[in-house]
């Protein structure tokens, strides 16, 4: 069972599958590669991947218990076995959407517990050689923005990556998609702004206080609570990134006339 390698933010992860459907679907979204040469460090998460498990797509309930030295994230489509650490996992799916979403559970967790950033609901466009969030729930009009957005670069259509240090914040290229693919040659750049999107008959920018801006960003969050540690560490994450880059109401028209009040 040959592994094959990718990187998602700046994190290097091992993939193993019996199943050569499952590593045909990782490479779909995800730039594989088997090397040449042994690689010159460890990988920070190993991840074996199994098919047949569960039925489709039922809903976003993940249910998640906990015994020593594992933690369970079971949903009707995907189970996520994973080591306290997040760094070593097995994930059994039914398809490709679970596969995505197991993922997206796992890397989540992953940043968050080793406090390197977030998996932010959003879409994330680079104007001017810096990063732009537009954000909101299913139907705001995060990839509706993406589009109207081009000749932009794009790094995230549905789920954001973003790297939380104190003072500056850097989003990096998105595996997680849900329609668009990225553009431009850009793997990362440093975030300028956050739009919570609300589409509107007019253009409309409202700048928020840090505190509000905090609040409308915790339901953002792919994020599946299950210890209070990991949602203090979720908590400051945010508190860090509303402390640092301004957030603000985007009332938009559909056209791209937006961007006026932007850059």
């Amino acid at each position: 069972m040959m592994p094959i390698y990718t990187t998602i933010g700046e994190h290097l992860v091992e993939f193993t599958s019996s199943s050569d459907r499952m590593l045909a679907m990782l490479a779909v979204h995800f730039p594989c590669h088997v090397p040449a040469e042994p690689l010159g460090k460890a990988p920070d998460l190993v991840i074996h991947i199994e098919a047949g498990y569960g039925v489709s797509f039922v809903d976003d309930e993940v249910t998640i218990t906990e015994e020593p030295g594992r933690i369970r994230f079971r949903r009707a489509d995907y189970l996520l076995v994973t080591d306290e650490a997040y760094r070593e996992a097995r994930i059994f799916v039914f398809d490709e959407l679970a596969l995505k979403h197991a993922l997206m559970n796992l890397y989540s967790a992953y940043i968050v517990h080793h406090g390197w950033g977030l998996l932010l609901h959003s879409s994330c466009v680079i104007a001017d050689g810096r990063a732009h969030l537009f954000a909101g729930p299913s139907g705001a009009g995060k990839s509706t923005v993406a589009k109207l957005s081009h000749p932009r670069e794009l790094l995230s259509d549905e789920a954001a990556l973003v790297k939380i240090t104190p003072g500056h914040m850097t989003v990096f290229n998105s595996p997680f998609r849900s329609e668009l693919a990225a553009t431009g040659r850009e793997q990362s750049s440093t975030l300028a702004s956050v739009h919570l999107l609300y589409q509107a008959h007019s253009n409309r920018r409202i700048g928020l206080s840090k505190s509000e801006g905090l609040l409308q960003l915790l339901d953002k969050i792919f994020y599946w609570a299950h210890s209070p540690e990991e949602t203090r560490k979720v908590l400051h994450a945010v508190h860090v990134l509303a402390g640092t880059v301004p957030i603000y109401e985007l009332h938009f028209q559909q056209n791209n006339t937006f961007w006026e009040l932007i850059s």
